[in-house]
């Protein structure tokens, strides 16, 4: 993967169970933290998936459990060999208690950490996506499903949780999940999102799984986060003014009515795409997620204080699912922070058409000292070498990278 052929501030990962969980009780957490370091290093967050069953692959299954009896079973969907699927009995109570110790070891361990930007629920099914299709028979029952969920729940309450379907109390395969504190994830973005016709072979469409969950999964969006992958045939490709492949869907009507806030697309990191594609493909992206406009900076001066007045908008399709700090500073001539001031403002929860967010503030500046020097803002993101949240307007980094301008202290 060149990570020099499309700007870019996540990444994704997928572990295998067996490496992380040694036995009932103990864990190494050497692969995830080499992930998660490698990631951090060039200033990204991570997103992951933890597997038990990967077609194609072996050792997602520990040891300790095929040797305490846990039965596997090999099956290919195509009868290609090197694409078998090693499933192992998802009722099984061996497997079961397992993923529950392992859930709650890693979040003891992981939920908050400034590393992760999201967590795929995972563990069940191929790849970690909650199906064994075609052989549903051998998928988890409900009740291991809930007792994932419950572990999920219970262990992650900082980090964000994603799962791959929605599903409301008729799901007849899943367990209800539509209240829980979850997102989701379609990875066949572009390809099985936008369900139009109404056809029975587009049920498992992510518009239509929502629709069928009901209002709160319809309204999942507003307050948990929503992402998942291109669909590999649509990779770079889905892009394009013409997509070359009839089952592409409209990109940024599928942004509009997922609310969706990151994406996978591989293709677009393997090699250098033509510039057209390129170009669209940045003007699609930025449709994604939060777009955040400072509409209005009112900067008064009151004897040694400063009153600060903002008024905020979010023009994007969703929020911001984190609460990073944020704060303000005074930039000299040169554009060096000379002082700052933490503020006690919120970006969460800011919904695309809202009423405008009013943010306000006094800040001790003295009699003379700060006079003339530029106010900015900023939001602290928690890896000290992460990229900036950036705003939409013209003064984004005009005196300071990373900063806001907002105008002169009086």
């Amino acid at each position: 993967m060149d990570h020099s052929l499309f700007p870019h501030s996540l990444e994704f990962g997928y572990i295998p169970l067996a490496s992380l969980m040694t036995g009932p009780d103990t864990f190494d957490w050497a692969p995830l933290e080499t992930l998660l370091t490698s990631v951090a290093a060039r200033g990204h967050h991570t997103i992951f998936r933890i597997w038990l069953e990967y077609p194609g692959k072996t050792g997602g299954v520990p040891d300790f459990l095929t040797k305490s009896g846990v039965k596997i079973t090999n099956w290919s969907g195509d009868s290609s060999a090197k694409e078998r699927s090693l499933t192992p009995d998802y009722a099984d109570e061996r497997l079961v208690t397992a993923l529950e110790r392992f859930i709650a070891a890693l979040g003891r361990r992981y939920d908050g950490d400034a590393r992760i930007g999201y967590l795929t629920a995972g563990l069940l099914g191929s790849w970690g996506e909650w199906h064994t299709y075609p052989r549903e028979d051998l998928f988890a029952p409900r009740a291991t499903q809930r007792r994932v969920l419950d572990a999920y729940e219970k262990a992650f309450t900082k980090t964000p949780v994603l799962l791959r379907y929605p599903a409301g109390d008729n799901s007849q395969k899943l367990a209800p999940n539509a209240a829980r504190p979850f997102g989701y994830h379609d990875d066949s973005f572009a390809w099985g999102t936008i369900s139009a016709s109404g056809r029975e072979d587009e049920s498992w469409f992510y518009l239509a799984l929502l629709r069928a969950a009901g209002p709160a999964a319809l309204e999942k969006w507003r307050t948990q986060p929503i992402g998942g992958e291109i669909r590999p045939e649509a990779w770079g490709s889905v892009f394009d003014e013409k997509p070359a492949h009839l089952m592409v869907q409209d990109f940024a009507e599928c942004v509009r009515q997922t609310h969706v806030t990151w994406l996978m697309d591989s293709g677009m990191f393997r090699q250098s795409n033509p510039p057209e594609r390129q170009r669209r493909a940045i003007e699609q992206v930025r449709r994604m997620g939060y777009d955040f406009f400072v509409r209005t900076a009112d900067l008064t001066r009151d004897g040694n204080e400063l009153l600060v007045k903002l008024t905020l908008l979010n023009q994007g399709v969703a929020p911001f699912y984190r609460d990073w700090p944020i704060e303000v500073a005074a930039l000299n001539a040169e554009g060096k922070t000379i002082e700052r001031w933490p503020v006690d403002w919120k970006l969460t929860g800011l919904l695309p058409h809202d009423d405008p967010r009013e943010w306000q503030t006094r800040i001790a500046v003295g009699a003379k000292s700060r006079a003339g020097q530029t106010l900015a803002l900023r939001v602290v993101n928690p890896l000290s070498n992460g990229q900036p949240l950036r705003f939409a307007n013209a003064t984004q980094d005009q005196h300071a990278a990373g900063w806001l301008s907002l105008g002169h202290i009086p």
